[in-house]
């Protein structure tokens, strides 16, 4: 007597090693998310570095932009970026107006996004008008431009 198919032990075994394949991989894939979206982020925040500068020379009068929207209105960034959020990273800009010849400045920041938290990034990032990344873990944006200027600069 000839069987056709496939024995429901023999089966069990396929599935059971198809799902040891998987717990071995997604840990993986997800790191690799991660690292690929804060990558991402500190891309973007180096984009709204290069564009406060133009727009600082062009457009502003010595000034900065003090939103994203108002970069994206330019053109100087894509509407994406402008709308605040890339890659499960939000970005805000937080800038200061010229007082009696102090000199233009600001602070932009890129944190994860809350629903992306395990998948989307583990790290706060911020660049200011010194061209200088800083880091720190976390998950959620930081209030207040003395606490992310003394984040930890990235090397």
């Amino acid at each position: 007597m000839k069987h056709k198919g496939f024995s429901l032990v023999e089966l069990l075994i396929v599935i059971a090693l198809i799902g040891i394949i998987a717990a071995i991989a997604i840990p993986s894939l997800l790191a690799t998310r991660r690292a690929a979206n804060e990558g991402s982020a500190q891309s973007s925040l180096r984009t709204i570095f290069s564009a406060q500068i133009t727009y600082q020379a062009t457009y502003g009068n010595g000034q900065f932009a003090q939103t994203t929207w108002q970069l994206a209105d330019v053109n100087l960034i894509d509407q994406y970026l402008g709308q605040g959020s890339k890659n499960e990273y939000n970005f805000t800009i937080m800038g200061w107006r010229n007082v009696a010849g102090a000199e233009a400045q600001f602070v932009a920041e890129g944190w994860p996004q809350v629903g992306y938290l395990l998948n989307g990034g583990r790290r706060v990032f911020c660049i200011t008008e010194d061209g200088v990344m800083r880091s720190q873990q976390g998950s959620e944006q930081i209030f207040g431009e003395g606490q992310l200027r003394r984040m930890a600069p990235i090397q």
